[in-house]
């Protein structure tokens, strides 16, 4: 065989393996392409009840009404709040869900099905099913305060009108597209981080005693150590788009129970 007929065997020859040669003519290595890192990991879910959990980083942001349109003195000063790592519920309880730990079903929608969320619950009624699924899982859930709320809604943070955006309709159901009614936890879009119904479908007890915002810089606020009312978030099936903006609050009576009050657990970041 000529010499110039050998090269081209030789060339041809090595189409297919050239491409996966992993050692240049240098003889180093060549470094693997390394996947991109996801935004967040996958979470967890709870096995006693089935809740499931996105995990969200922590970090620093804007608290309170940054888009300056709400002037209610309860949604001010804009106040930089910062949390530490935690995971929040990817979705609203559901009714099948608090029918697991709580042998029953309160909710005035209840023909919209186990995963519709539970709604008619005081904060009282969901701190006594957060007990009964801490000792069935051996587990510390808890609601999340306000400011991790307010964070994960935010999507990390962000300043977003509504959770995940700044058009209610993609991401909520509330009063223009509702129908007078909860619906199915999830059907809407989710937000940055992946966690549905943050905006609108029923409002959210959080942790914290109800109290008007602070200056400055917070770590890890927790709201008052007493008071009167607890905090609401996110508006409801029967809000406007105006009330079911991030940064609305609202407030009640611990005791009190109505057909648009519901809640989401919350998580150390690891379990």
């Amino acid at each position: 065989m000529s010499q110039l007929l050998l090269i081209i065997v030789l060339s041809l020859s090595c189409v297919t393996p050239c491409f996966a040669q992993t050692e240049p003519l240098s003889g180093k290595p060549v470094a693997e392409k390394q996947p991109a890192p996801a935004a967040t990991s996958h979470g967890f879910t709870d096995p006693t009840a089935g809740v499931e959990f996105v995990p969200v980083p922590g970090g620093c942001f804007q608290m309170g009404a940054t888009f300056g349109d709400i002037s209610d003195r309860d949604k001010s000063p804009v106040h930089e709040a910062c949390v530490s790592d935690f995971s929040i519920g990817k979705y609203e309880v559901t009714q099948g869900q608090w029918r697991r730990i709580m042998g029953s079903n309160p909710s005035h929608f209840s023909s919209c099905g186990d995963d519709c969320p539970v709604e008619k619950v005081s904060w009282n009624d969901v701190r006594e099913f957060i007990g009964k699924l801490n000792r069935q899982s051996a587990k510390n859930y808890r609601l999340p305060t306000e400011a991790e709320w307010e964070y994960a809604c935010r999507s990390g943070g962000k300043k977003e009108k509504y959770c995940g955006g700044d058009n209610a309709d993609p991401v909520a159901w509330y009063e223009g597209n509702s129908g007078s009614k909860t619906h199915r936890v999830g059907t809407r879009q989710p937000n940055g981080l992946g966690i549905y119904d943050m905006t609108g479908n029923v409002w959210e007890w959080v942790q914290d005693w109800y109290k008007r915002y602070e200056s400055g810089r917070q770590e890890n606020p927790a709201g008052p150590s007493s008071g009167d009312n607890r905090v609401l978030r996110g508006g409801s099936w029967d809000n406007s788009a105006w009330i079911v903006r991030a940064a609305l609050r609202f407030n009640y009576k611990p005791d009190r129970r109505y057909n648009n009050h519901g809640f989401r657990l919350a998580s150390p970041a690891v379990q």
